[in-house]
């Protein structure tokens, strides 16, 4: 139970994490856009900051923080200690 608990929180640690990754190369682009008076976004993505994207950049640096945790609580206290 608890391995499998862990791996749905890694599972959705590497989407989010990826959701990050697209987040970021939607700003750029959408600065370059800017940058050469081609609207591609960048007010829908600053609309988007708060409500979306914060959240997002959180839940990534709290799951990071709690898988770490975790794994250390298992491998100090819950694994057989070799001899």
């Amino acid at each position: 139970m608890k391995d499998r608990v862990l791996g749905l929180i890694n599972t959705l640690l590497m989407l989010d994490f990826f959701f990050i990754l697209a987040i970021l190369l939607w700003l750029v682009v959408a600065i370059v856009g800017q940058l050469n008076n081609v609207p591609l976004g960048l007010s829908w993505w600053y609309a988007l900051w708060e409500p979306l994207f914060m959240p997002a950049i959180g839940l990534l640096m709290m799951g990071a923080i709690a898988s770490g945790v975790f794994s250390w609580i298992n491998r100090k206290f819950l694994t057989p200690k070799d001899l």
